[in-house]
């Protein structure tokens, strides 16, 4: 081991080598290392050898900020998502970070705690001052494209919309094709009168799946129950399944996702019915629990973990300037179980 190479390796139990040990280790300037680092073709190869072989004999590891600096490129990009804590946006996140990190990215998140609009363009500037060089939006309402469009945000963009409004860079699961799924699925069991609880109104994923319920509907020549109006939630959809069980003028729901299935087998088994003889049920998104639900939840399955690492893979086409990435939706899938059943006349 060199002197000079002792010295800094001793002087790293106090502080972190940086660029400048790099080029005085290795004879060179600092502009020539941090072309070393960028990949330049201007660098020799017996110069760019020299330099490798001193960061890694001293373990130098570039700052990602003044990187930035010299090269104009944060190697950052920003993701707005709305509520992280569930199974959906989670695993599409997980999926994001580990591909950004394979591509040489970092990846910024902020999470929307209110869904007001000051606080969707505060996330936003937010992730604009990390200097982020594209960004993907994991939070599908109507207010957050509308504040996108108000800042007039000029970095790539890749959103996770299945309507495409405003956004030419959208990638999803085809939520009216999966809510068409359930539907169809519960009519060819035989069921006439089926009740949608549905997700919030400002939330684009619950207007899609509530247009293909209504699309399939009206396509089967079916009687419309007015669609009720949920947030998501298991709370929700026991009150609302409390509610339902005093009308019985149905005999199946499709609730707009699975938590809100769970609150309505929670209230129909307390309730006394007999499920699904008596009341056939399916939810929306599969998230891991649903297949220990009781009864087993029949539900509409999304590849959250793909839609994670197609969206990196636009939005770094976006960034380099290639359009070769397919944007083509992704189909869903119906898991059958045990929540549904023949329609049976009693």
């Amino acid at each position: 081991m060199e002197p000079g190479t002792r010295q800094i390796m001793e002087a790293d139990r106090v502080r972190a080598p940086n660029i400048r040990d790099v080029a005085r280790l290795a004879g060179v300037s600092y502009q020539t290392v941090s072309r070393v680092l960028n990949n330049s073709e201007s660098i020799r190869p017996s110069t760019k050898q020299r330099v490798i072989e001193v960061i890694d004999e001293i373990g130098y590891r570039p700052n990602q900020a003044a990187r930035a600096l010299v090269t104009s490129k944060s190697r950052t990009l920003g993701v707005l998502t709305a509520q992280t804590a569930h199974y959906g946006p989670a695993t599409s996140l997980r999926a994001i970070e580990i591909a950004a990190r394979e591509a040489g990215y970092l990846i910024s998140t902020t999470s929307l705690i209110s869904s007001d609009y000051d606080s969707i363009v505060e996330n936003l500037e937010y992730l604009m001052n990390q200097a982020v060089e594209g960004m993907i939006v994991i939070s599908p309402q109507v207010r957050v494209f509308e504040a996108i469009k108000q800042l007039a945000i000029r970095i790539p963009l890749v959103t996770l919309d299945s309507t495409g409004r405003d956004a030419p860079r959208s990638l999803s699961v085809d939520q009216i094709a999966g809510a068409k799924m359930a539907t169809r699925h519960l009519i060819e069991l035989g069921h006439r009168e089926i009740v949608h609880l549905a997700g919030p109104q400002d939330w684009i994923e619950a207007e899609a799946r509530m247009r293909g319920f209504l699309d399939e509907i009206d396509e089967a020549d079916l009687r419309t129950h007015p669609p009720i109006l949920g947030d998501w939630t298991a709370e929700f959809g026991y009150h609302a399944g409390r509610e339902l069980v005093g009308y019985r003028d149905f005999t199946a729901v499709f609730a707009a996702n699975d938590q809100m299935a769970l609150g309505l087998l929670h209230a129909f088994r307390e309730a006394g019915l007999d499920l699904p003889r008596d009341i056939s049920v399916v939810g929306f998104d599969d998230i891991p629990e649903a297949r220990h639900y009781w009864p087993p939840l029949t539900t509409v399955r999304q590849d959250f973990a793909e839609i994670g690492r197609r969206s990196i893979a636009i939005l770094l086409d976006e960034i380099h300037g290639d359009a070769r990435v397919d944007l083509a939706q992704i189909l869903p899938e119906l898991m059958l179980r045990d929540s549904t059943a023949p329609f049976a006349s009693h």
